[in-house]
């Protein structure tokens, strides 16, 4: 990958170019949303933990191998967020920073609107893609988490409702098909993807709780299993 080179030549020479930058175009898994809670003023509130996050582990790493080449990190996470709606910002949240790498991950939004909603979510990570492209920005593509297999018990009240609508997106594979239309996506347009959704999968398969993976017992991983996404995307960058 190109920020590999980029990596590799400012760790040799910190003079060398200007400073790195990497972008993450997401969701609130990417903003760093963790917890609900019944809201003081609101149905509910969340944890939002920035240290914990995926991106910030990413450059830790990083940082152990590369420690003459500082990174910039931009957040472009917001909770709630629609691939749709990330194309609408992109200008303003990733390419007004001209980062080395945009890594874009959604669908744990889209995913709500069912299976007629698909190809409106294709069309929409298409035009992102097209557009960093257009601008030669480097792009990875990240398939998120799954979501929760059942509604725990341990889900807020004010939130019951849609923990057992979540989950049934999970198991009656609607979002095994939005993935699958991403991925297509990507291998015709040629964007590398990092698939995080496929390591859940088989540790769905393999026996575990996955649901119990969940910080919000329904799309939010813990902050341990951030590492996953982190150590994923570190390894799609140097190997």
């Amino acid at each position: 990958m190109n920020i590999l080179k980029r990596l590799s030549e400012k760790n040799a020479d910190t003079a060398y170019g200007r400073a790195i930058t990497l972008a993450f175009l997401g969701d609130s898994v990417t903003q760093g949303c963790f917890e609900l809670f019944k809201g003081y003023q609101t149905d509910f509130d969340g944890t939002v933990d920035y240290e914990a996050v995926y991106h910030a582990q990413l450059k830790k790493m990083l940082g152990l191998v590369f420690p003459g080449a500082p990174v910039n990190i931009i957040n472009a996470g917001i909770g709630g967020n629609s691939a749709r709606q990330g194309y609408e910002r992109l200008e303003r949240d990733v390419l007004s920073y001209s980062p080395d790498l945009a890594v874009v991950c959604f669908g744990l939004n889209d995913v709500c609107g069912g299976a007629d909603q698909i190809d409106q979510y294709v069309h929409s990570l298409s035009e992102i893609f097209k557009k960093l492209k257009a601008h030669a920005i480097e792009t990875v593509f990240m398939t998120p988490n799954m979501l929760n297999t059942y509604p725990s018990s341990l889900v807020i009240d004010c939130v019951a409702d849609f923990a057992v609508h979540t989950a049934e997106l999970q198991n009656n594979g609607v979002m095994d098909a939005y993935m699958d239309a991403a991925r297509k996506l990507c291998a015709d347009q040629g964007i590398p993807v990092c698939d995080c959704y496929a390591k859940w999968r088989k540790l769905y398969q393999a026996g575990v709780d996955t649901t119990k993976l969940l910080a919000n017992h329904i799309n939010h991983p813990t902050r341990e299993m951030h590492l996953l996404f982190a150590a994923a995307l570190f390894d799609l960058i140097l190997f």
